[in-house]
């Protein structure tokens, strides 16, 4: 089988995993809802776990994080080199963003992101995860988020670094700027899926601008996270109105 032909048979079976919405069918199974109509609205861990329980979204965390990383071995398994590994892990990011499972529309692909970066620079992934942690206590994680993200282009470009040799664990080399390439487009797929999510009713308390400039940096309608989660729409389901969600 020619390279060409498994690259494309990668970059489809990406695609697919990462369209695999484990957190809606966790939802469905667990409790009997669509996680679309619940919580923030958003199909990932994070909504799932708020608006059901923390534990239903482990095996949701594990399953994201490694159609990432599956998507990136099996390329190198198969023997492609680094800018086929690349896309076809942007393929999976892609395909748990826009999936073709629920017409197109679904979470926000951080975790398959991390797994994806995971497969290339591991120790260097796990220091821009905590790096983007420290925005937690502030409740700004989406911004800290976004420039850990912004990060890995800018890393892997000068991992021949000295400075950063130590943290590279994966030698790049002639591929480094395939990868950052990749990297970068991986980045520009964050603002792309956030300014892209169906209004909500919030929107039309602010301008057109407004509502750009809170969807790229807070990953909201509107600045106010407290209003935001206040007159979110959706429900919340614990564990016994699971017969009342069905």
């Amino acid at each position: 089988m020619s390279e060409a032909i498994k690259f494309l048979l990668l970059l489809i079976g990406a695609y697919l995993l990462g369209s695999i919405p484990l957190a809606y069918l966790i939802g469905k199974w667990a409790r009997g809802i669509d996680l679309r109509q619940y919580g923030s609205g958003n199909v990932g861990m994070t909504n799932l776990m708020t608006s059901t329980s923390i534990w239903l979204g482990i095996p949701v965390l594990i399953f994201d994080l490694g159609k990432g990383a599956l998507a990136v071995y099996a390329a190198r398994w198969l023997g492609l080199p680094l800018y086929m590994q690349s896309i076809i892990g942007l393929g999976a990011i892609i395909g748990h963003n826009w999936p073709v499972f629920l017409n197109f529309n679904a979470g926000r692909g951080v975790l398959t992101t991390v797994g994806v970066a995971l497969a290339f620079e591991p120790l260097m992934t796990v220091i821009l995860v905590v790096l983007s942690f420290t925005g937690i206590p502030f409740h700004q994680l989406p911004i800290t988020a976004l420039f850990a993200i912004f990060l890995l282009p800018v890393t892997s470009w000068f991992s021949t670094a000295p400075v950063l040799n130590t943290l590279f664990t994966y030698p790049l080399g002639d591929g480094r700027l395939a990868v950052t390439l990749v990297f970068f487009a991986i980045f520009l797929l964050v603002p792309i899926r956030r300014l892209t999510v169906p209004l909500s009713s919030l929107a039309k308390t602010v301008s057109r601008r407004e509502l750009m400039l809170n969807r790229f940096l807070f990953d909201r309608d509107i600045r106010n996270r407290e209003a935001w989660i206040s007159q979110s729409p959706h429900k919340i389901v614990s564990g016994n109105e699971k017969d009342q969600a069905k």
